[in-house]
């Protein structure tokens, strides 16, 4: 499934961004302009800091001052949410997405901060899901004319292909891009989802998230993107993260069968 037609410009419900970010101060100042800069009326950017040490939540903060001087009062271009700890991707993602709900966003993008996603597909997840009705809109690496970094090893997309499939086997879903972490979703599909339902903290809140969409009926629409490798920075996935976005398929499966 595929989209390719995009806008100049977008006029509709608001757009918010949400951007987990822990030591990404290399990263942001980049990210921020290009997410700021895209052809989207109304678009927010909203970054989830979980106390970086490297100070990125302060360099967030004197960006947002800088994106909101020229706005009317009452509208923002940027925010930034503070978390006293970092205890997974998942968690900071349910408060940025809650947030966003709550401020009155009509559609809530994830999107990672190193730079491995490409920003100017968001106009096309966009129309993709006001032309097809979609709930979800995936960013895909696995649809036909998506891609991986030329720069990735054999090793991590071996890697990253099997947990795909080994999570779609198991919860038997067709999204081909199952752990896919950039995605754009209705805010109607959100709220029915209930975010504070969710139980994974790390990376497998992505497969949870689309999968509870699936089994509730919404419709999920992929575009293909090229996935990039992190602009600066090291990556932040762990045994331990592995560990649960093995089990968690699993443990889905049971929870719903």
């Amino acid at each position: 499934m595929t989209e390719r037609d995009s806008h100049d410009g977008h006029a509709g419900p608001p757009v918010t961004v949400v951007m987990p970010t822990y030591n990404e101060a290399a990263n942001l100042p980049r990210m921020a302009e290009l997410v700021l800069g895209l052809p989207v009326d109304g678009l927010h950017l909203k970054v989830v800091d979980d106390s970086s040490p490297d100070g990125t939540g302060r360099l967030a903060e004197e960006l947002a001052e800088k994106y909101n001087a020229d706005q009317p009062a009452g509208r923002r271009r940027m925010s930034v949410l503070h978390r006293t700890e970092k205890d997974g991707l998942g968690r900071a993602y349910v408060a940025g997405m809650t947030a966003a709900l709550a401020e009155g966003a009509g559609y809530v993008v994830q999107m990672d901060a190193d730079g491995s996603h490409p920003v100017e597909a968001v106009p096309r997840m966009l129309d993709a899901a006001v032309a097809r009705g979609a709930g979800l809109v995936v960013g895909s690496r696995y649809v036909e004319g998506g891609s991986l970094d030329e720069d990735w090893g054999l090793h991590r997309v071996l890697l990253s292909r099997f947990a795909n499939r080994y999570a779609r086997a198991v919860l038997g879903t067709e999204i081909r891009d199952i752990t896919a972490g950039f995605n754009l979703w209705s805010a109607a599909t959100l709220r029915e989802l209930d975010l504070a339902t969710l139980d994974s903290a790390g990376y497998s809140f992505q497969v949870e998230l689309k999968y509870k969409a699936v089994r509730a009926g919404h419709r999920a629409v992929e575009i293909p993107i090229r996935f990039g490798e992190r602009t600066e920075g090291v990556s932040k996935m762990t045994l331990r993260t592995q560990l649960e976005s093995a089990v968690v398929p699993i443990r889905l499966r049971l929870k719903h069968r």
